[in-house]
């Protein structure tokens, strides 16, 4: 099987034990890739504004799936977005504020909106991410369209998941997304790995996929060679036959 194109997750991904820099290594492996006309796809629920500083050495080489695969660019021109119900938005924020400890992140096309009850989360988003912060006073205050909206619990996702899931995640779709994040959006990481290929004229089963965590599940269910890492969840591990230790290092033997 020809692969013309590589996804891949972040965090817990090409980021592990808590780093917070790629390595060279990546982007001598992503430029490789483009030598032999192969296209390079960040798959995260990041911002893009995150994600191009995170990538800046090769940030015009490849394509960027954004916001769990709601919105992607390509050379800073948006490739596809799917928005959210105005209203509907409002109402799970609402939901989401009422759960004791939860915190909210409201994602625009480049900004991340926040409504914090503590400064945790802005350190985490600003600082830590690196995202475009704007903070709001109101739900009312944000003035675009909605790609995705995320709990934040620092104790986890269990009480958000408790909370949110029966009226939510009939009309949104839901993944957990990290330890500490449950988001919602009118994608995932499947549908938005299918309109990047679309948009590159690019088969599925041309595709290999490489993530660590559940809301990955719907993206490597999708392409033809899947790789789950080493650190992900024994059930994750079972479900898939190809796994992964270092993302560089597994494409240098699948793509010699």
């Amino acid at each position: 099987m020809a692969i013309r194109l590589v996804a891949s997750d972040i965090d817990g991904t090409l980021l592990q034990n808590g780093a917070v820099q790629l390595e060279n290594d990546i982007f001598d492996e992503i430029r490789r890739l483009r030598d032999r006309g192969i296209q390079f796809c960040p798959a995260s629920g990041r911002q893009y504004h995150s994600l191009r500083k995170l990538f800046e050495p090769v940030a015009d080489d490849v394509v960027f799936l954004c916001e769990n695969g709601a919105l992607a660019f390509q050379n800073g021109r948006v490739l596809f977005k799917r928005a959210m119900d105005h209203d509907l938005c409002r109402d799970l924020v609402h939901d989401i504020l009422s759960i004791e400890g939860c915190e909210v992140l409201i994602s625009g096309e480049n900004i991340s909106y926040l409504m914090p009850r503590g400064d945790q989360i802005v350190d985490l988003i600003k600082n830590f991410t690196g995202n475009n912060v704007r903070i709001v006073r109101s739900f009312d205050e944000i003035p675009e369209e909605i790609v995705k909206v995320s709990a934040f619990h620092p104790d986890g996702t269990e009480l958000p998941v408790k909370m949110l899931q029966n009226p939510w995640a009939r009309r949104f779709r839901a993944a957990v997304a990290g330890r500490e994040w449950y988001d919602f959006t009118l994608a995932d990481k499947g549908t938005g790995i299918a309109e990047v290929c679309r948009s590159l004229g690019i088969s599925l089963s041309e595709t290999a996929a490489f993530g660590d965590n559940y809301n990955d599940v719907p993206m490597l269910d999708s392409v033809g060679l899947p790789y789950i890492m080493d650190g992900a969840a024994d059930e994750l591990k079972e479900k898939y036959s190809h796994h992964a230790q270092n993302v560089p290092d597994t494409l240098r033997k699948i793509i010699p």
